[in-house]
């Protein structure tokens, strides 16, 4: 076979460029800070090093936290991420009355209500049932800082989502167990802290792929995260994944709780509101390249999440032109249902000022709205929860990226 011209090899593929000259830039690099690493006297060779310990920690120099605000969140770093899995450290946390600190040979679930026979488990006797595990996101329904300013990362946008490795045991096993009554339709779950956390929750979902989960990404549930056990509902907002689970009521009809009225509906046209509007829509947000970024011209790969309480992602558009056009990125595997997805897009950026953004598609076919769909659909007013708009990211002339800002009215 003939070997290719000059000219050939220089129409090829302008990904094999990017990839090409990135990896020459990382050997560059590579070789330029072992030098001088040498130079200075840090080689790292020359010293012993330390010395194992009963628990692993970051390097000094990879700086991850999460932010507090108002003495009931935190949210996660996501712009500093990689992969889906969120270290259980830097899972988001929401609370409505502190953390309780509970002792597990102690905490009790009461399994009661419209069943035949009525039933309390320990945390050992749970884990007894069969395991099961299975990777998902719990995201806040309120996630969205409506005060957000143009300086403001995804951790300050949206950073009330996380993923994890659960590992519990299935609820439809449970009710197994204690044999559900004819009639029941509904569950009240309860929680263990101060503000009695309570959620009306349908039976079909329970019977579907809710869990009691009691383990995390390999380890007990942190006590922020519910610990001993708290109720996993893939898909649905963060408020009925009860935490800190203590009692499972079934009923014929809904509780009507306090989180379930007054809380947690979403304002709709014409003076009414939406109430157990618990699925989780399809979202996504730009990571990389995000505030307080500098972008150089040339090529770098626009990165983020996407995710649906619906299923799977099917597909992640981005634009690099205000939204005019849309490219199709590429999904980094493994896709799973209602978990977070990874995706990316090389882009060569020529210095010109533009706006990029990302609209998720999940595999029943909704795609992420604009703001201004979701304002028209439901009308003005004071939106709180499940607002999944397309968030653009301004590039400006000198490489700043800053948070495209908008009013919600």
């Amino acid at each position: 076979m003939a070997k290719p011209t000059l000219n050939q090899l220089s129409k090829k593929s302008s990904r094999r460029q990017f990839l090409v000259g990135a990896g020459a830039v990382s050997t560059a690099l590579a070789s330029s800070t072992f030098a001088n690493a040498r130079l200075l006297g840090t080689d790292p060779t020359a010293i012993q090093g330390g010395a194992p310990g009963p628990q692993g920690t970051r390097s000094s120099f990879e700086q991850l936290a999460r932010i507090p605000a108002l003495n009931i969140v935190s949210l996660t770093p996501l712009q500093k991420l990689h992969g889906t899995i969120t270290p259980s450290d830097l899972h988001f946390e929401r609370h409505h009355a502190g953390i309780p600190e509970i002792d597990p040979q102690e905490h009790k679930l009461m399994l009661h209500g419209m069943v035949e026979r009525p039933l309390v488990f320990s945390l050992a006797e749970l884990k007894r049932f069969p395991a099961m595990t299975r990777t998902c996101f719990i995201e806040c329904s309120g996630n969205l800082n409506l005060r957000a300013t143009e300086k403001s990362t995804p951790q300050m946008l949206c950073g009330l989502t996380s993923q994890s490795e659960w590992t519990g045991v299935s609820l439809r096993t449970l009710l197994r167990e204690a044999g559900v009554k004819e009639g029941a339709s509904w569950c009240l779950a309860e929680g263990s802290d101060a503000a009695v956390m309570a959620r009306s929750i349908p039976l079909d979902k329970l019977l579907d792929d809710a869990m009691v989960a009691y383990a995390q990404n390999g380890e007990a549930l942190r006590p922020a995260q519910g610990y001993p056990m708290r109720l996993l509902l893939p898909g649905w907002e963060g408020n009925t994944n009860v935490k800190w689970l203590r009692r499972l009521e079934l009923s014929d009809a809904p509780f009507m709780t306090r989180e379930e009225t007054s809380k947690y509906t979403d304002p709709l046209k014409g003076g009414i509101a939406r109430q157990f509007s618990v699925v989780m829509d399809a979202r996504s947000v730009i990571t990389t390249p995000s505030y307080p970024g500098q972008l150089q011209p040339g090529w770098s790969e626009i990165r983020g999440i996407a995710w649906s309480g619906r299923g799977k992602i099917a597909a992640v558009d981005v634009s690099t032109d205000a939204g005019v056009t849309w490219t199709r990125a590429s999904l980094q595997g493994p896709v799973q249902p209602k978990a977070h997805t990874r995706f990316g897009l090389p882009w060569k950026w020529d210095g010109k000022p533009t706006e990029i953004a990302s609209r998720a598609i999940d595999e029943t076919g909704y795609v992420q709205p604009t703001r201004r769909q979701i304002i028209d659909a439901r009308g003005p007013g004071n939106q709180v929860y499940h607002l999944n708009p397309i968030m653009h990211w301004i590039i400006e002339a000198d490489g700043r990226v800053l948070y495209k800002a908008e009013p919600w009215a």
